[in-house]
């Protein structure tokens, strides 16, 4: 007997009998109650094996100690080739694409607006397997301009038509190119430039195949706060507006691709990002790429090589300071973005190789060390995977879509109510009626060339290249579809581009953004739901490449 024990029951012996009693049942219990609690504990060691790995777990961030030993960076095996050439209109050319503008005509240039091709073979080099990107800073063609500028691109180069995807850069500063607007002042120099730019592109495309290269393509991640919702609510005047939302969702994605040929040489880099190009608004009167171009001017100092952009998921999405005429505010929305780009350049790996855990190095702690190593030979093969799918969904007609006869009775209407307060001196007047007037305007060019029937047969194009996938949109879609099919397929990268040779189909809203009375959906021709529909055949079709 220990003495502390021998202590204490000498000192219960001056206790009376029945105090002895309850003392020593109290102690007894809790001998026993130990025994219990040690019988359960050893059943329970499994559960708590499992309960202290999920809280290692929860502490080191989501992952075990030494679990990962190898940090995956996308990448693309291919050839690649590419060339830049300047597509920036005469001034003086028709350039009043705002309702509420007052000019007519370009009166000088911000930044020249370029055309960049991207052609994009696979691994093999294989002809038919050809892809050709071309990133053009304009708003959009419309569907006569667009397809005489793929039948001509086409017919130059000897490439089917079906390989060529024109991403819009969306800019609203370098007019509209319509063949509408031929009459108006400064539109007779649209024809002639159409007909230059399809040349221009042409010869680009002849240019980048002549300078195929074996090269990789190295994906990265970075963050721009640049892009914030504009779907608002005016609560004094009681109805919707299109601009700055600071409650509402945006997507910061900026989603990086540095081309570099095998002999190192980096070739071009890509940077797909969702935010409206409408920094430069109705008081602009300069042909202008918007924020693109500081973009550019940024990301190709550093690099040395042609930076294309291409258009992300923006319909409810633009810049946080917008709608001005003052180019610096786009050259500075250019830089933020720019330079976020650079910073998500710069965590990008070597071409061809992986970031893995090297082993400890014991030191003052005992230091886990990493290092760039060659990607294995399983790795290389899963890089150089090639598929392309075409997918076509039919989106159905929204039931209130107007006639033609409608839309023309009120553009009539409209530029009436024009003449009458220009006639008055009224400017104010003036102003608001022209902007029905290009409404009238826009609204007439979606209906005029739709197809007959109940719904629009809408294509999606999809591309895999080893590690991500390329996909390509007509039209202006809400940003959750880029977000809920990245959230999706998380081990994959998806550069997602829209305004895909125009807008056919304009504005594709959620379903639960109709009925608020917003632009999108006056703007769409389709149903609620068209959206979503989109979104799950594009689900789909990811999931096929991936299982094939």
């Amino acid at each position: 007997m220990s003495p502390l024990l021998n202590q204490a029951i000498s000192r219960l012996e001056s206790r009376t009998f029945e105090e002895q009693n309850e003392i020593a049942g109290l102690i007894l219990a809790e001998i026993a109650d130990e025994a219990k609690w040690t019988e359960q504990f050893a059943n329970s060691r499994p559960q708590l094996t499992k309960l202290e790995a999920k809280v290692r777990a929860d502490s080191y961030g989501g992952s075990t100690l030494q679990s990962v030993t190898n940090a995956k960076t996308s990448q693309s095996r291919c050839w690649a080739g590419v060339a830049r050439g300047d597509i920036t209109p005469p001034v003086g050319i028709y350039h009043r694409m705002w309702g509420a503008a007052t000019h007519e005509r370009s009166t000088g240039v911000h930044r020249p607006l370029t055309a960049t091709v991207l052609v994009l073979r696979d691994v093999g080099n294989d002809e038919a397997s050809q892809r050709v990107v071309v990133a053009v800073d304009h708003c959009l063609l419309w569907t006569v301009e667009m397809n005489r500028l793929l039948d001509a691109v086409s017919s130059s180069t000897g490439i089917d038509r079906a390989a060529l995807t024109v991403f819009f850069s969306h800019t609203h500063g370098a007019g509209l190119m319509g063949l509408e607007r031929r009459d108006l002042p400064g539109g007779e120099l649209i024809p002639p430039y159409l007909d230059e730019l399809a040349t221009t592109i042409a010869r680009l495309v002849d240019e980048a195949r002549s300078g195929l290269a074996s090269a990789t393509i190295v994906y990265g991640v970075g963050r721009c706060d640049l892009a914030q919702h504009r779907d608002a609510f005016d609560e004094e005047r009681g109805h919707a507006v299109c601009g700055f939302n600071p409650d509402g969702p945006a997507d910061d994605t900026v989603l990086v691709a540095r081309v570099t040929s095998d002999a190192g040489q980096p070739l071009a880099i890509a940077v797909n990002y969702a935010c409206h190009p409408t920094t430069l608004a109705w008081e602009n009167t300069l042909i202008s790429p918007d924020y693109i171009g500081a973009l550019r001017e940024v990301v190709e100092t550093a690099t040395a090589c042609p930076c294309l952009f291409i258009q992300g998921a923006s319909g409810d999405i633009g810049p946080r300071e917008g709608f001005v005429g003052d180019v610096t505010v786009a050259d500075r929305n250019g830089r933020q973005l720019g330079y976020a780009a650079l910073s998500a350049l710069e965590a990008l790996p070597p071409a061809d190789r992986e970031f893995q855990y090297a082993g400890p190095v014991v030191s003052g702690a005992t230091l886990g060390t990493w290092k760039y190593a060659a990607m294995t030979s399983s790795r290389g093969l899963a890089t150089e995977q090639w598929d392309v799918r075409r997918v076509i969904v039919p989106l159905p007609y929204r039931a209130d879509l107007p006639k033609r006869a409608e839309i023309e009775a009120e553009l009539v209407c409209a530029r009436g109510d024009e003449a009458r307060a220009l006639a008055e001196g009224d400017a104010t007047r003036s102003r608001d009626a022209r902007a029905l007037v290009e409404r009238a305007t826009r609204r007439l060019t979606r209906v005029a060339h739709l197809p007959e029937g109940n719904s629009y047969p809408y294509e999606l194009v999809l591309w895999r290249m080893g590690d991500a996938i390329w996909i390509a949109l007509d039209g202006e879609h809400y940003s959750v579809l880029q977000r809920t099919l990245r959230e999706r397929f998380p081990d994959l990268t998806l550069v997602i581009g829209t305004l895909a040779n125009g807008s056919n189909v304009w504005y594709l809203p959620d379903a639960a953004s109709y009925g608020k009375g917003l632009y999108q959906e006056e703007a769409s021709i389709l149903a609620r739901g068209a959206l979503e529909a989109v979104i799950e055949a594009a689900a789909t079709a990811i999931g096929e490449v991936i299982a094939a």
